[in-house]
């Protein structure tokens, strides 16, 4: 197969602005895909994910389900220049998860010009809501239509080929908002500031003593407010980003997040938290026999298996006790930046594991 052709879709979606809650442009473009490809039940559901089904030999065999999610970390308006370099490609959201979107189709070209033909249904999925506070919405719905009547369900991502997710990571996201007074900086210096305060919090919490065993982090990743520069602040607010890799300290850090800015308040100061989205953990025992089947497809590649721990899509079959792991199609870095990349090289190593697992998984799991 030209492994060429992947990578050129990969740009081609790349090119289509997806941020979080405004997928439908890239939507439109995977569903005319689909329905170019005659793959049967081609259908988008309310929330924007969009499906398509790929027969099976026999009826009574489960479905797989392989997802990839549509949605960047970028803005509208960001620049969606791509560089292509003899051995990468750099862009917003190549990698993440654009190249991802791209293998879907890559792996329906690799079955249709072998000609093999798979035991159960294969549903081709691309999904909304992955990335920021989507709260994995649209994973959501695919678990909810298909429940545990499936063989498994396998997330793409187009980096972090060699990772194999069967753990998913505990995350939860709050909005803290601080209101004052406000007033003029110089008629009413001392009065307080909204933002002063909240920035007070920020300190308080990037001291909070974390553990690095069970590792725990925090991170402020947004902060808002203020009217003009000679203005004392009314309101500010900021989003708080809180994983662990265990529930019980995810819940002991959050607790103590919430007595932190509870404590803040004075006259004059008020703060309030609100829960912005969850993410459930969950973990399928490395001795289970799709993470068994997912380690031999890549060493049938040469390449050395890594089990770990991240926050995917994955997270939602998992912490509903069903069997799935998120797997990479390439090499590359600089995820959630400008500069993200990709390896072209690595790829059809990527796409061969994908091919292995996926006509090795009825007989396997």
């Amino acid at each position: 197969m030209n492994f060429e052709s992947i990578l050129e879709l990969a740009i081609q979606i790349q090119q289509i602005p997806a941020p979080t809650f405004a997928e439908a442009q890239r939507a439109e473009f995977v569903h005319h895909l689909f329905e170019r490809e005659q793959l049967a039940d081609v259908e988008s559901d309310l929330i924007g994910n969009v499906y398509a089904r790929l027969k099976g030999n026999s009826p009574s065999a489960r479905p797989l389900i392989i997802s990839a999610h549509l949605d960047t970390v970028f803005p509208p308006e960001t620049n969606l220049q791509l560089t292509r370099l003899p051995d990468r490609l750099i862009g917003p959201g190549i990698g993440d998860n654009s190249l991802g979107i791209a293998g879907l189709l890559g792996l329906l070209w690799l079955l249709r010009e072998r000609n093999v033909y798979l035991p159960g249904d294969l549903w081709l999925v691309a999904n909304v809501c992955e990335e920021g506070l989507g709260d994995l919405r649209g994973m959501k719905a695919v678990v909810e239509r298909f429940g545990p009547a499936v063989q498994a369900y396998i997330i793409l991502e187009g980096m972090a080929l060699g990772y194999i997710y069967q753990r998913a990571l505990s995350v939860e996201r709050y909005r803290i908002h601080a209101q004052t007074a406000g007033g003029h900086s110089w008629k009413d210096y001392g009065q307080p500031s909204a933002i002063h305060e909240l920035a007070g919090i920020v300190t308080r919490l990037t001291s909070l003593s974390l553990p690095t065993s069970p590792r725990t982090t925090l991170n402020v990743g947004k902060f808002i407010g203020g009217t003009s520069v000679n203005v004392l602040a009314a309101e500010a607010w900021l989003e708080l980003d809180v994983r662990s890799e265990s529930t019980t300290t995810l819940s002991k850090i959050t607790a103590q997040i919430q007595a932190l800015v509870k404590a803040s308040e004075r006259p004059g100061v008020r703060f309030s938290i609100h829960p912005l989205s969850t993410r459930p953990s969950g973990e399928l025992p490395a001795s289970h026999p799709l993470v068994c089947l997912a380690e031999k497809s890549l060493r049938q590649q040469g390449i050395s298996p890594v089990l770990t721990i991240g926050s995917t899509d994955a997270n939602i079959p998992l912490s509903q006790g069903y069997p799935a792991v998120c797997i990479g199609l390439t090499t590359g870095g600089g995820a959630h930046t400008t500069e993200e990349f990709v390896h072209t090289a690595p790829l059809k190593a990527g796409m061969e594991q994908l091919f292995y697992l996926v006509t090795k998984i009825w007989e396997s799991t």
